[in-house]
């Protein structure tokens, strides 16, 4: 059985919706902003890719406050993809409609929050929500609790790689006729001061902090690390046969993807990578295409000395001569680094680039690290006829995920 994907809900740093989003993925808009959230004047990085004027208005206030804020994004953009598929679901269809939403830090900002009631005013005041607040699993279940899906409900954990690895969830819910439904895709929210604290103390944040719009730099020689964002992506993807009998629109078809491990070091990639292209080509494999047949990455492209690097290498292993004919270009740029939620709007973009045959850019590409010698589609976006479309994430302590998306000839 094929999976379609045939809804798209998105919040990110350049839009409360995914054509907001979209279209100023497509202009080079940059997300990247001054910190607002909370005074960030003593930390070494004051930037982020934030969500600004976000509100969970869709969603009753008793059943939002029970929420955290990346649970929040989590059923926002998942109502945004139902009503984009125009889906309406039975009685009888419910059971067969699943979730595979998956995050990296979950309700960290509330564990952040109640740590600091219980030191300060004590034990009794810590809410006695926490649990299900701070708990990684609580988007994909506020999704199934909202709009009623009582399939499967999955919410893997695999860092930068998150929201790709739920695509390949769905893929074989889908196929293995356990769901005819998926509601999948990644979230994070955790931009928090102990969190920044803590990846500048790492060297892995970029300290661009009077340019903040210039300050991810992917592919580009004088990148000096990422930029920490939030927001979601979310895919209804949903089985051929039920999409074709209510006359769906389809955006693509979810081709194929395959996971790798680097097993190497909790933060660096590997030098050659080996472990990237392990994940590009088993996604090549499982979805019976060619290198030849793919004509835009959606790049994982973090803008860190490393990674740039590392990803570059491993596309040409994966592709051989073909890596110099494929257009790449990395949202990341734009966006920041979502984690959890990386992938799923990376791979919206695939899609994206499928349904519209125009890819988005890779902004602030001014100077090319002689290392990354590829086509990143540089500061405009391009119209591109584009077959099928790979979209990559790799994580923190080597997990590697990659998936691919075509075309749907029905």
């Amino acid at each position: 059985m094929r999976a379609l994907i045939t809804g798209i809900g998105a919040i990110t740093p350049v839009g409360l919706t995914a054509k907001e989003s979209w279209q100023n993925l497509l202009a080079g808009v940059s997300g990247i902003a001054p910190i607002e959230a909370f005074d960030a004047s003593n930390l070494p990085v004051r930037i982020a890719g934030e969500i600004k004027d976000f509100a969970p208005n869709g969603i009753e206030p008793k059943s939002a406050r029970r929420m955290s804020r990346f649970a929040q994004f989590c059923v926002a953009a998942s109502q945004e993809a139902a009503a984009d598929a125009g889906l309406e679901l039975s009685d009888e269809e419910r059971p067969r409609a699943a979730v595979a939403l998956a995050t990296g830090a979950g309700g960290v900002l509330n564990t952040f929050s109640e740590t600091e009631t219980f030191l300060t005013k004590g034990p009794s005041r810590v809410s006695p929500l926490f649990i299900p607040l701070m708990a990684p699993n609580m988007g994909a279940c506020q999704v199934g609790m909202e709009l009623g899906l009582r399939g499967p409900t999955l919410a893997s954990t695999a860092a930068c790689a998150s929201g790709l690895y739920s695509y390949i969830e769905a893929k074989a819910l889908i196929e293995g006729g356990i769901a005819d439904i998926v509601f999948a895709g990644g979230a994070e929210a955790a931009i928090h001061p102990v969190s920044i604290a803590g990846l500048a103390n790492m060297k892995a944040l970029s300290r661009r902090n009077e340019d903040p719009e210039g300050a991810s730099r992917p592919f580009d020689k004088d990148r000096d690390g990422f930029v920490f964002g939030e927001g979601v992506g979310v895919f209804v993807v949903e089985a051929e046969e039920r999409a074709r009998k209510r006359g769906a629109r389809v955006y693509a078809e979810l081709a194929g993807g395959a996971l790798s491990s680097d097993a190497y070091h909790i933060t660096a990639p590997r030098d050659d990578g080996s472990g990237a292209a392990q994940a590009m080509t088993g996604a090549l494999t499982n979805a019976g295409l060619e290198t030849e047949d793919i004509d835009y990455i959606s790049a994982h492209g973090t803008g860190t000395p490393l990674n740039d690097v590392s990803e570059t290498l491993a596309v040409k292993v994966a592709f051989g001569d073909h890596a110099h004919k494929l257009a790449l270009s990395a949202t990341k740029s734009m966006v920041g680094h979502l984690l959890g939620g990386a992938g799923a709007v990376g791979a919206m973009a695939a899609v994206l680039a499928i349904a519209e045959n125009r890819v988005p850019p890779t902004i602030n590409l001014d100077t090319p690290d002689p290392e990354c010698d590829l086509d990143y589609v540089p500061k405009e976006a391009r119209d591109l006829p584009v077959r099928a479309a790979m979209a990559n994430g790799f994580g923190f302590g080597g997990q590697n995920g990659s998936v691919i998306f075509r075309k749907y000839e029905g």
